[in-house]
């Protein structure tokens, strides 16, 4: 049980450490919510490409997996892995196939609360 515990408590310490800078970034700068998505997911390919991600997981668990960080080493590791076994092509397609099921699931589950849940336009 202690295990469980210690497990859970270092994948929220972890995932709370990956979410200040990004939430710096809001509150102290310019930069949208989007720019700093785009700019999560490529640190976690650079992570990955640098073997430091690898590092950070085996210390947090999911709790390094789940942000965003975790979907661009994901897709890091997909590219190697592809460009490893079908060449240069590998590049294009590898990335893709290691994120298609949590692509698949995003474009899903959208679908799935645009059907059960009425949208409306923000008030100004």
């Amino acid at each position: 049980m202690n295990d469980i515990i210690s497990s859970v408590l270092l994948a929220f310490i972890g995932g709370g450490i990956i979410c200040i800078p990004a939430q710096l970034l809001i509150d102290l700068t310019r930069l949208t919510p989007a720019k700093i998505l785009v700019l999560y997911v490529c640190l976690g390919v650079l992570l990955y490409g640098t073997g430091i991600y690898d590092y950070i997981f085996e210390l947090f668990g999911r709790g390094a997996s789940v942000p965003l960080i975790g979907f661009g080493a994901n897709i890091g590791k997909g590219v190697k892995e592809a460009v490893e076994n079908e060449g240069f092509l590998g590049i294009l397609s590898g990335g893709l196939t290691a994120a298609s099921a949590g692509i698949s699931l995003s474009l899903l589950l959208g679908l799935l609360f645009s059907v059960i849940f009425k949208t409306r336009q923000k008030r100004m």
